[in-house]
């Protein structure tokens, strides 16, 4: 085979190959390991050399679903709680097949009016469920990193204007160092959008008043003032090692009264508003002059999905129009050019699964998926307290849980060393996947529940793995010190 022309029309007995794996591989998604290393050896099949002639569109197709199925971690399934990674419900994989087959090219509204309108109402709807004003512009984006990104390229116009620059078109040349403030929690994807807009990885300075790096508010009001000048403030909606918040109604106060740019992380704390329970931890978000989620977290739509929202939606355009390409059509309120709103040009139609699950389950659907992970969350840091020899390390605030396992007479050295071989041998076991982090200075465990299949029989799997193992290395370590 040397030409796809010629297999034109086995597109559909291609789709049919990988409907045909659909039902076998979510029917053991959630009682197959999350990660089996035994099967990677399958992955020696989709290696070597460029093939010369091909070997055609069913061939290729069977191989990669074959050892795709083999080998993929179950990483959308219920017992993945690493990394804060959802799912995908099924309206949302849905849309998603829907998005392969129309391959439509978002980026113009003249490329795709229904990408582009699918947007349009995704986002409105993505606003109201969130609580943030209708007026707010949006676009979607392939992640947090990347809404991260586009907001703060919005920060980084608005504050170049305020010394009178242009930086869509001139650049960073001759400017001071913007000012970043925030407090302990900044995620590294905050840092990456900064280091890729030119503004330095490094350049946040963090307030906080203790070593959970929680916000010192007041320390942060001196240097605004002592700046005297434009500043930008990072609010986080959820740190990801214990799931704490930023104040940002407070924080938007400081940003009011100094005249600064208030940008909100909420890669998945931004959902903590779909709840009664959790809004007042967002409380204030409305205010906030950015803000982002991430759709593959909470709201378990597929890879890639991310979502930024900036109060003055006129600054989306100046950050990234203005491209002076004759060919492009120029955009208007309706018939929208996204590709003027965000850094991508060629862009999926990633709106379609969005919309989807959304239609599907509506803002009450979405509520109960949100406070079924909050009580899972709570009755995992329950089993922790109540059984000795482990430690919860902070309280359970929204849908992460941080411990560790301490037996008695571990030296703390010895308890981090345990711990760590912990979290390795837990995810080589392959039964239920969670990784560790440094939180206050220790290593902890701290998994993250915001899959929609994920039930209360995976969260007592998940401790009485963690159990076990845990008690068979501390079995097996003659080295630890007992007694220190």
């Amino acid at each position: 085979m040397t030409d796809p022309l010629g297999d034109r029309e086995l597109a559909t007995e291609a789709f049919e190959l990988v409907a045909q794996a659909v039902k076998p591989y979510l029917d053991t998604l959630s009682d197959a390991l999350v990660h089996d290393t035994r099967a990677e050896t399958l992955l020696a099949e989709l290696d070597g050399t460029l093939p010369d002639a091909g070997d055609g569109t069913l061939a290729a197709v069977d191989r990669l679903v074959r050892v795709g199925t083999g080998t993929a971690t179950r990483s959308s399934g219920p017992r993945f709680f690493h990394f804060v990674v959802g799912g995908a419900t099924p309206a949302a994989q849905a849309g998603d097949w829907l998005a392969t087959l129309l391959d439509q090219n978002s980026g113009l509204w003249l490329s795709s009016p229904l990408a582009t309108h699918v947007e349009t109402v995704a986002l409105r709807w993505l606003k109201d469920l969130f609580g943030l004003p209708e007026g707010h512009g949006g676009v979607l984006t392939p992640s947090a990193t990347f809404a991260n990104l586009t907001a703060l390229a919005c920060a980084r116009w608005w504050w170049a204007d305020r010394h009178g620059v242009d930086v869509t078109a001139d650049g960073l040349t001759g400017l001071p160092r913007m000012p970043v403030l925030s407090s302990g929690y900044v995620h590294a994807s905050s840092r990456k959008a900064l280091q890729v807009l030119g503004l330095g990885r490094d350049a946040v300075e963090t307030f906080a008043r203790d070593d959970t790096g929680a916000a010192d508010l007041a320390a942060m009001e001196r240097r605004l003032a002592e700046l005297d000048a434009p500043a930008v403030l990072i609010a986080n909606a959820g740190e990801v090692n214990a799931g704490d918040f930023d104040p940002i109604d407070r924080m938007a106060d400081l940003a009011e009264s100094y005249r600064a740019w208030l940008h909100v992380d909420g890669a998945f704390g931004l959902f903590a508003a779909t709840s009664p329970r959790t809004a007042p931890l967002v409380r204030g978000v409305e205010r906030a002059d950015s803000v982002i989620a991430d759709g593959h977290k909470w709201l378990n739509v597929p890879y890639e999905s991310g979502f930024a929202f900036v109060r003055d939606p006129r600054i989306l355009g100046r950050a990234f129009g203005g491209w002076n390409a004759p060919y492009l059509p120029e955009p208007d309120e309706v018939r929208v050019n996204y590709n003027n709103l965000g850094p991508e040009s060629s862009r999926r139609a990633r709106a379609l699964p969005i919309w989807a699950t959304l239609r599907a389950y509506g803002r009450q659907g979405h509520r109960a998926m949100v406070e079924r992970h909050l009580d899972l969350a709570h009755h995992l840091g329950e089993l922790v307290e109540d059984s000795p020899g482990f430690e919860l390390l902070a309280p359970v605030r929204l849908c992460v849980v941080c411990f560790r396992y301490r037996p008695a007479g571990l030296s703390d050295v010895d308890t981090d060393l345990l711990n760590q071989r912990l979290g390795d041998a837990i995810v080589a076991d392959g039964r239920v996947f969670v990784g560790t982090t440094r939180y206050r200075g220790v290593t902890a465990l701290r998994p993250a529940i915001v899959n929609w299949l994920t039930t209360e029989a995976d969260i007592d799997l998940l401790f009485a793995v963690t159990k076990e193992l845990g008690e068979r290395l501390a079995a097996q370590l003659p080295a630890f010190h007992k007694g220190s």
